[in-house]
């Protein structure tokens, strides 16, 4: 009885100093509105939407096993004789860089383990902020009042490439190090200036002894600090500007519809939290990666056979391989057109044309609405075609990474097959267009054919004169509801010869993007309901 006693004054105690401190911020900060706005925020019940958070916790594991790494890894690249457990390496010539990541390695406990936890989680925060990304580009996500969040996305995307390529350099073996040469010869190709820049990051002539420290730095402190604060800027427009959703029955431009916080988005976002988890560590723990000790240290005369880089920087590599030698000297100074092409304007205007898409098709469709509803990729099919294409070009630009390793797979020339990838980087996004686009359009015409005529049954009937018919049944209103509200602009009309040349580019440019459509059998009265259900919202004045 004293006992229980005693328990339930520390529970009355701990909870009146919980109360007691609750009131104590809350009077000194806005925790209660805060909180009460977040725990009435509707969070996204679609799959679709999870690889944001996929991303997000991935990241939080870098964070993580990246903590413990540092306490074990000395960034210096001087030399000394290894003397470390693994004997095949003893008594060679080691940077301490490398040197840390064996001992890591090998005497660390479970240091190997977390080293590849890393190195996956790394993998899967660039693939699933990737695949993110283009879940908002197929779905119209980016379109207002999303435009600077797509912006903020795609930054953080640069920021992750980068982040990923100052960590695969950092243990200095001769697999990284190759990769510090290419990165080396990209920074010199750059016209004037080139040489200069190298030097100034790498301290003195290639291989330097400046660059692991300095990439060290950057890749623990200066882009960890800037996806911190580019992460927490999304989250925050993410709840202030509520998230997406499909189009479904209750759902419009006009409301948010979803699960509450607490406890079933909770729930779910937790269970997921242990998945990502629970994958990385068996990933790390079962499939190797990333074995520096059989790549050996770096030396600046050897290069490892078959060296390919991480897979997200493997277009860089194949465009590199794919470009013809080139190069021409100016005033003095030796243009490398083969390596500044593909390896410097190529990814900045792939950057480019991400950062402004959104505002290209804004003034395309002359579209000033907001945007809550997830467009079907089928009922844009130019937007889906242009997707897909860009997929296939990266495809085609990694696959090249490895021409050499498919080369000798196959039995076949590496120049032979250059040239075939040469010319399936020209074809290739071409036919990926067209296909697409044609797909969509059937894809199309096929809910014009199930609202039409109804959904197969699978049951076939006889008349009393002996002829044959399918049946079918009509499709549920849910069903309906899908296929029937969406929001496709209309051309825009011609504005005549003597207009502005700009008026009549993008006239020509929006009868390009939404020319292509298949009209569904509405009635009037629907299409007034349509309209409605997708009309913008009212500004704050006007709900007033």
């Amino acid at each position: 009885m004293l006992l229980r006693r005693r328990k339930a004054r520390i529970r009355s105690g701990a909870r009146q100093a919980v109360h007691t401190g609750y009131l104590a911020l809350d009077r000194r900060a806005p925790v209660s509105e805060l909180a009460r706005q977040l725990l009435r925020k509707a969070f996204p019940d679609h799959w679709s939407f999870l690889l944001g958070e996929i991303a997000l916790y991935s990241f939080l594991l870098l964070v993580l096993t990246g903590s413990f790494l540092t306490f074990f890894f000395t960034p210096a690249m001087t030399e000394g004789v290894y003397q470390g457990r693994y004997a095949p390496l003893r008594g060679l010539l080691v940077t301490e860089a490398y040197s840390s990541t064996l001992h890591i390695s090998f005497d660390v406990r479970g240091g190997l383990l977390i080293r590849q936890m890393h190195h996956w989680a790394a993998l899967i925060f660039v693939a699933a902020a990737g695949v993110h990304l283009l879940r908002i580009f197929f779905t119209g996500a980016f379109r207002r009042p999303r435009e600077l969040n797509w912006m903020i996305g795609v930054t953080l995307f640069m920021l992750a490439l980068l982040e990923g390529f100052c960590g695969y350099s950092l243990p200095d073996d001769l697999l990284s190090g190759t990769g510090l040469r290419t990165a080396n010869t990209i920074v010199m190709s750059i016209p004037v200036v080139g040489t200069y820049l190298s030097f100034l990051l790498w301290g003195a002539s290639f291989p330097g002894h400046l660059i692991i420290a300095r990439l060290y730095i950057i890749h623990v402190l200066f882009v960890p600090g800037l996806l911190l604060a580019l992460i927490g800027a999304h989250l925050v427009m993410v709840v202030y500007l509520k998230h997406t959703q499909w189009s479904d029955q209750g759902r419009t431009n006009r409301n948010v519809v979803g699960l509450p916080m607490v406890p079933q988005f909770a729930i779910r976002s937790t269970g997921l939290c242990l998945a990502v988890s629970g994958v990385t560590t068996v990933l790390g723990a079962l499939a190797q990666i990333n074995p520096v000790w059989n790549f050996g240290p770096y030396r600046a005369d050897q290069a490892s056979t078959g060296a390919q880089p991480d897979w997200y920087v493997g277009f860089l590599e194949g465009a590199l391989r794919l470009m013809p030698a080139w190069q021409n000297t100016v005033a003095g100074h030796t243009l490398m057109w083969n390596v500044f092409l593909p390896a410097v304007v190529l990814p900045a205007l792939l950057f480019l044309v991400l950062y402004l898409y959104p505002s290209l098709e804004k003034w395309v469709t002359g579209d000033l609405m907001e945007h809550h509803l997830c467009d079907r990729p089928r009922d844009r099919p130019t937007r889906t075609a242009l997707g897909v294409a860009a997929v296939v070009f990266y495809a085609v630009l990694l696959a090249a990474a490895g021409n050499d390793v498919a080369a000798f797979i196959f039995r076949v020339s590496v120049e032979s097959l250059t040239w075939i990838y040469r010319i399936s980087l020209v074809i290739g996004p071409v036919v990926a267009f067209l296909v697409t686009k044609r797909a969509c359009l059937a894809l199309q015409a096929h809910d014009r054919r199930l609202l039409a005529e109804g959904e197969e049954t699978g049951l076939i009937s006889q008349n009393p004169y002996g002829a044959f018919s399918e049946g079918s049944q009509p499709l549920g209103a849910r069903q309906r509801y899908r296929l029937l509200v969406r929001d496709i602009p209309l051309p825009l009309p011609d504005p005549g010869k003597r207009a502005p040349r700009r008026h009549r580019l993008r006239a020509a440019l929006s009868n390009w993007f939404y020319r292509d459509r298949v009209e569904m059998p509405t009635t009037p009265e629907q299409r007034l309901q349509i309209t409605g259900r997708t009309i913008a919202p009212l500004p704050d004045a006007e709900r007033d």
